[in-house]
């Protein structure tokens, strides 16, 4: 029966039968809502629209409550979308009694098999054809598999009661519990439904399993099952949601379908599980975090102590344990591990009845010490307490490592962000730019389409107009008169061909806006892009090339760039570039890397819209550069 814990065996049997009468089904789409609970929406037949609710090691169910999916969702919903979205259900099995689930799904010729399982922790996994996992949704690591990328996902076994009748005989005539523990534990038909088998057959439940009738159980098992598949009569209660009745008395619910009363019986999210009317409380990213890692350091405390108990119980008792050690030892030499567990189960005083299990895979046993202890047989006491040692080790380097990785969400969550003035746009931002250190706006073309426009539309009376003394040079105007011409002709001779040419300085010149004309003398032709000056020029002689770029944080935040002095006097992080080897979109992302690196933590955030490559390329020079210096 479904419980606050979860499904059982048989409530898996029967929503699963409701899942397959859907058949043709289509997925749709793969949600995550919130952690650790998956949504998968199907398509089906006349338009027909589910949702599968998936809560690993606790529920599966169709679902009819509204799903909010996140705006962001998680890797592993966007790696299924990936894989099977579009892809058609072929098929979906329980892995005989157990709370396993497969959905094979065809898509583009090729069958995927989307394991879910509903025990222990629980996981989904997405394997491909063979049965090789291709993600989990969580990495297990057990004594008998690996649930990891990469390995071979491999099924438990089935359970004794779908494993026919000779192998469920077998089953009860070596376990030596009473009748409905064997049932219940070792047959995964849980504490209820073992109780009914055991009534149904009329035997009574202090019955040791192995003198039970093997043939009459088998059968009232069976009809279980059918039950489950072709019985379908919810019966729900506070407590608990049933397939079926399991008394004649019990009143069934007026839902006709498992799932529906599996969806009514479960709060709609896992996070609702509170008194109606209260408000549920939003907990941060970083709260949430620091709450998992406290409950994880919490675990390993329990285990350490765990450790130290099972330590102790082994000194305590030493003589014991060696003497214990000797005897399996020496019953090794001589029988096989599976004749030694058979003694050991048959003995009724002695050593051997402190023995609770046996692991011949490992050659290990599990002893009552007053704490369970695992020994490996052929290892001296003081070794199988070492291991216990190095466990302890283990735990504590984990504690650390939680220890640490809480301090930083602590840090993160302290961080304030701050809001920041950004740039706002205006109509010299579509040019090259920059203001001189007494405040002169420089505006230069970043091609002769702009050259063009530059003189065309912006030049005025009061202006002058600056060029590099070599073919292919950025048009300068400077808008009004500055005392810091060397900040000019550092901008125009950078922004030139030389830059291109790998030359460290260049010649410039300057002239009024009368003196630049687009009429060329008869016979000459002027290019786009290009003009005739006339008249005297004043000249300003080997003027040496570099760039600075840098952030600027005051009076607004953005990126700035031009002549390095007039740079280092308005921004407060500066890199220095000179002609060299690397190309423009390389250097931009190198000055974007050092810009951002001396952007305190607390403004990253607020920067993003400002501080980035296509900000930082707008002002690097034509050709290959270096990074001269960083500050």
């Amino acid at each position: 029966m479904a419980t606050e814990k979860g499904l059982s065996g048989f409530d898996v049997r029967a929503a699963v039968t409701e899942w397959n009468r859907l058949l043709p089904l289509w997925v749709y789409k793969v949600y995550v809502i919130f952690p650790g609970v998956m949504v998968i929406r199907l398509h089906g037949k006349e338009h027909a629209r589910h949702q599968l609710l998936i809560e690993p090691g606790r529920r599966a169910h169709l679902t009819g409550h509204p799903v909010s999916p996140p705006k962001n969702p998680p890797a592993f919903a966007m790696l299924l979308r990936k894989y099977l979205a579009g892809g058609r259900v072929l098929g979906i099995r329980q892995h005989g009694i157990q709370r396993i689930i497969t959905f094979d799904i065809g898509k583009h010729e090729r069958t995927y098999h989307l394991v879910i399982e509903l025990f222990d922790q629980g996981n989904i996994i997405l394997c491909d054809e063979d049965y090789r996992i291709i993600q989990p949704f969580s990495i297990h690591r057990f004594k008998e598999r690996d649930v990891v990328t990469g390995a071979q996902y491999v099924f438990p076994p089935e359970g004794p009661a779908t494993s026919g009748q000779e192998a469920f005989a077998d089953f009860l005539a070596r376990d030596g519990r009473n009748i409905v523990r064997a049932l219940a534990v070792g047959a995964m038909l849980g504490g209820p439904y073992a109780e009914y088998v055991v009534k149904a057959a009329g035997i009574d439940k202090e019955t040791p399993a192995s003198k039970a009738d093997p043939t009459v159980l088998h059968r009232a098992v069976t009809e279980l099952l059918i039950r489950a598949e072709t019985e379908i009569n919810p019966v729900i209660n506070s407590r608990e949601c049933l397939p079926f009745p399991l008394d004649t008395g019990t009143r069934a619910s007026d839902y006709s379908l498992f799932n529906q009363a599996l969806d009514a019986f479960y709060p709609p999210d896992r996070d609702s599980r509170q008194s109606p009317g209260t408000k549920k409380e939003k907990v941060s990213r970083e709260a949430r975090i620091r709450a998992q890692q406290e409950a994880a350091v919490a675990k390993f405390n329990k285990n350490i102590a765990r450790c130290e108990r099972a330590v102790d119980a082994i000194y305590s008792n030493y003589p014991f344990v060696q003497e214990l050690l000797l005897i399996l030892q020496d019953a090794r030499r001589s029988r096989s591990w599976q004749e030694i567990e058979a003694i050991l189960k048959s003995q009724e005083r002695g050593p051997a009845t402190k023995v609770l299990a046996v692991y011949p895979d490992r050659a290990a046993v599990d002893v009552d010490l007053g704490e369970r202890v695992t020994l490996v047989v052929g290892e001296s006491v003081e070794a199988n307490a070492a291991r216990y040692y190095e466990e302890m080790k283990k735990f504590r380097r984990k504690i650390a490592g939680a220890s640490t990785a809480m301090e930083r969400v602590r840090a993160r969550a302290e961080r304030k962000v701050v809001t920041l003035p950004l740039m706002k746009k205006r109509w010299y931002h579509r040019f090259r730019w920059f203001f001189t250190r007494d405040g002169v706006l420089v505006v230069g073309g970043r091609d002769a389409s702009q050259n063009e426009e530059l003189v065309k539309k912006y030049m005025e009376g009061g202006d002058l107009f600056v060029h590099a003394d070599v073919h292919g040079a950025s048009v300068v105007i400077v808008k009004g008169a500055t005392a810091h011409m060397d900040e000019v002709a550092t901008f125009a001779a950078s922004y030139s061909d030389a830059w291109r040419s790998g030359h460290y300085s260049a010649d410039v010149y300057s002239a009024t806006p009368p003196q630049v004309s687009k009429t060329p003398e008869s016979g000459e032709f002027v290019s786009r892009g290009s003009f005739i000056v006339r008249g005297e020029r004043t000249y300003y002689r080997d003027i040496a090339l570099g760039v600075a770029i840098g952030l600027q944080r005051s009076p607004e935040v953005g990126v700035i760039g031009g002549p390095p002095s007039a740079i280092r006097s308005r921004a407060s992080a500066v890199v220095e570039l000179r002609p060299g080897r690397f190309e423009p979109n390389d250097i931009a992302k190198k000055v974007l890397r050092i810009l951002r690196a001396k952007v305190p933590l607390d403004e990253q955030r607020g920067m993003k819209a400002v501080l980035n490559t296509e900000a930082v390329a707008a002002f690097v020079p034509p050709g290959g550069s270096d990074v001269m210096e960083e500050e």
